[in-house]
């Protein structure tokens, strides 16, 4: 299993836009229809990797907390799929049934999203606020899979809590650490 952390963008960074197929909808979406009024979670995940099944329980808790509060969450899988059939897009509309995503779960064909937001990993985490703005990039929690420490979302939890206060969010962010993007 590799461990690739994400690639720290500097914070402020503009949320870059995109038009992606939801696997579960079956149409495409933009992030101009999917951000959030308090602030937008984007993340990339996959399928397959252990680093995401071990946290996809709590992505869910999280965006079940946090919708109703104005805080909209947005999965895009952009690993190829000639090489990781299991990261294609019917299995990726299954998975997002079978662990109830409240999220569209985006596929990135081209890559050239994961390539804009400069992802590395999954899972890789960034949240933006009102102005789609970057304000944090980094891991959920220090749980990984086999450490022994309970998955709990406490650091992204952390940087919502500060942006629904209105509050600035510590610039000491730790790097998500997962499976590197399969890139083709």
């Amino acid at each position: 299993m590799a461990r690739t952390p994400s690639n720290m963008i500097p914070l402020g960074t503009k949320a870059p836009d995109f038009n992606l197929l939801d696997t579960v909808s079956h149409q495409h979406k933009s992030l101009g229809e999917l951000k959030g009024g308090q602030g937008t979670v984007i993340m990339f995940i996959c399928n397959h990797c252990p680093f995401v099944i071990h946290v996809n329980p709590e992505l869910v808790k999280l965006a079940n907390d946090y919708n109703a509060k104005g805080v909209s969450f947005i999965a895009i899988s952009s690993n190829d799929v000639d090489n990781y059939p299991q990261d294609g897009p019917e299995l990726m509309t299954k998975n997002a049934i079978e662990n109830n995503y409240p999220f569209p779960y985006l596929y990135d064909e081209t890559q050239e999203v994961a390539k804009a937001y400069d992802a590395a990993c999954t899972p890789d985490l960034y949240l933006f606020n009102t102005d789609l703005e970057l304000v944090y990039r980094g891991q959920l929690d220090d749980s990984r899979p086999g450490n022994g420490i309970p998955v709990t979302g406490k650091d992204m939890r952390y940087a919502l809590d500060r942006i629904l206060q209105g509050k600035a969010i510590s610039a000491a962010q730790k790097p998500s650490i997962g499976c590197n993007i399969k890139w083709k």
